[in-house]
């Protein structure tokens, strides 16, 4: 991607800035403290305002309309269903109108529309008198685990900010939070880096950025930015009690947003690598059970007979120390890592074993087994728009790789799309689908027959196999055309 050409940000004069004022609150006398040089105070907020100047431009407000969950206090999972109207941000990534917003921001859009900034103006009674630049969006992908999607605008020459995957972060390092929170546009919050790694949700196997910037509804999707006005991170979600800003963003880190970016981008789905193991997390009782030289970190528990690891020699028991040279101190650490592993590389893994370590590299590493499903279906052929997903009939060699499937037969969904007109039906990746309306489903042929005389509003009941479940799924269809 190319860097915005506007101005560069004046990083060292920032850091200059701020050490002065450090220094002379430390070495002033205590009577002298409040008052230190207006020159140096100057200097820090012209610093600032740069930093802002240089990234705001770059920050897009996201309006989406659609269908999601009705949220009503007491009450979660919900099954109803409610048009609803969201806010989020997005950051530009490439000049030719490339976004990068969270998953969770135009998930069930039917209609996505992108708000560029307005020119930036030097006096408060100009402000708003532009018109604003609205552009109708297109999902490029989205990628529900890392909570990440990629937007396509048609317009040229936007300015665009570098992820920032090889730049070191620290704890203390100081950041700015840009966005829409609660749909003011290119509201800018500054703060600090509090964990460069955090495990913020134990049902989430990733790491995540920490920072006390204050983050609000609508910051979703926005930058996490450096001083240098490069993206660390993309915003993601909060831990709050009263609905605002408690000190506790999150943000996905800038090396994960690469990965992902450039995989939908190209492709519109997300490879990550499988490297045949299973792993737990080690804890001290189990490191006192096994007699396992640490207390803490990853611990492989099986390896698949001729899979990728075992054909590189890991074995069960192995204490997994790096991979691709990152240190792996936890099960999201593993996971981060595999996630910004290019496929068809070697993987590079040190393991502990029997009191010493070994290098081990991986070669043959797959995709997750749902991932290879996308590449099975041709979305010029396979694509049933009403449902929103990529279809493939199940055929004997099919059947053979899935393997223990409850009925012999059905359309297994190999890919969802982001079609707007689609009806959020609930179907996810490998799911089987066996009837409609009870209506038997032995292909593709037949799944779009018994749609075909289903008007708008319709109920369609889908008998699906998850997971070697058999389950129902219910919903209404929605029209052929976005609204």
């Amino acid at each position: 991607m190319t860097p915005s050409a506007a101005r560069p940000v004046r990083a060292p004069r920032l850091a200059a800035a701020l050490a002065a004022v450090a220094a002379l609150a430390l070495l002033r006398p205590a009577s002298a403290r409040a008052a230190p040089p207006a020159t140096v105070l100057h200097e820090l907020d012209s610093a600032l305002q740069d930093v802002v100047a240089r990234v705001s431009p770059s920050v897009v407000q996201i309006q989406v309309s659609g269908f999601g969950p009705l949220e009503a206090p007491g009450r979660a999972d919900t099954s109803v269903m409610v048009r609803r109207h969201v806010v989020g941000s997005g950051v530009i990534v490439d000049p030719d109108g490339y976004i990068v917003t969270n998953q969770h921001v135009v998930r069930g859009a039917r209609r996505i529309r992108v708000e560029l900034p307005a020119p930036p103006t030097d006096s408060p009674l100009r402000a708003g008198t532009a018109p604003p630049r609205l552009y109708e969006a297109r999902v490029v992908g989205a990628h529900d685990e890392t909570d990440l999607a990629v937007l396509k605008i048609e317009a040229k020459g936007l300015p665009a900010l570098r992820l920032a995957t090889q730049t070191a972060l620290r704890e203390g390092q100081i950041v700015f939070a840009i966005g829409s929170p609660e749909g003011l546009a290119s509201t800018a919050t500054m703060g600090v880096i509090s964990s460069v790694a955090r495990q913020a949700d134990f049902s989430i196997p990733m790491l995540f950025i920490q920072t006390d910037a204050p983050i609000n509804p609508g910051n979703s999707g926005g930058p996490l930015v450096n001083t240098a006005g490069e993206v660390v991170g993309i915003n993601t979600f909060i831990f709050t009690q009263s609905g605002g800003s408690q000190g506790l963003g999150f943000a996905i880190p800038a090396g994960v947003v690469e990965f992902v970016y450039q995989s939908l981008r190209a492709t519109g789905r997300v490879d990550r690598v499988e490297i045949g193991v299973s792993v737990r997390s080690i804890t001290p009782p189990l490191a006192a059970g096994l007699g396992l030289p640490v207390d803490y970190g990853v611990l492989v528990q099986d390896v698949s007979p001729d899979g990728p690891a075992a054909r590189a020699g890991v074995q069960p028991d192995d204490v997994i120390e790096a991979v691709d040279g990152r240190p792996i101190h936890s099960l999201p650490a593993l996971a981060t890592a595999l996630y910004q592993h290019r496929p068809g590389e070697p993987v590079r893994v040190r393991i502990r074993r029997d009191g010493g370590t070994r290098d081990l590299s991986i070669t043959g590493a797959a995709g997750h087994p749902h991932d290879q499903l996308a590449s099975l279906g041709d979305p010029a052929k396979n694509l049933v728009p009403r449902l929103g997903i990529v279809g493939v009939t199940i055929d004997d060699r099919l059947r053979a790789a899935i393997g223990g499937l409850r009925a012999p037969t059905g359309v297994i969904v190999a890919a969802l799309t982001a079609d707007p007109s689609a009806s959020d039906t609930g179907l996810q990746v490998g799911d089987v689908i066996h009837e409609l309306n009870r209506i038997p489903v032995q292909s593709l042929d037949d799944l779009r027959a018994a749609l075909a005389p289903l008007g708008e509003g319709a109920p369609v009941v889908l008998r699906i196999e998850r997971q070697r479940t058999l389950q129902y799924l219910d919903f209404e269809l929605e029209s052929d055309r976005p609204r």
